[in-house]
């Protein structure tokens, strides 16, 4: 996936700070904030792995679940008109909105 770092098993968003001249890394799916900054690539992993090493050691220290639990529900709004179009595509398909959104998801996010 575009702009995503993997360090130690949890991933990490990466985009360029042009106000500094430099990459800044920031894990998702934690829970709290950890984040991290270098100038290339060799940076970042190593910067990044102190960064969640400090994360891990507090969560731990307070006997934290370090990644966020996620209850598998979310609300999207879309246009009527979307909306429409996409209860059409799932009829159309036989399925249920819900099982073809799961599915359409899943597929836009494993490209």
């Amino acid at each position: 996936m575009m702009n995503m770092m993997e360090i130690d098993g949890y991933r990490a968003v990466i985009a360029y700070d042009p106000e500094i001249e430099m990459f800044r890394g920031e894990f998702v799916g934690l829970n709290g904030g950890a984040d991290f900054y270098a100038k290339d690539a060799d940076g970042l992993k190593k910067e990044g792995a102190a960064s969640l090493k400090v994360f891990l050691d507090m969560c731990a220290e307070d006997g934290v679940n370090p990644r966020k639990e996620y209850s598998g529900k979310f609300n999207v709004r879309v246009p009527g008109k979307l909306h429409a179009d996409i209860a059409r595509a799932a009829a159309a398909h036989g399925k249920s909105l819900n099982q073809w959104v799961v599915e359409v998801l899943d597929k836009a996010v494993h490209e």
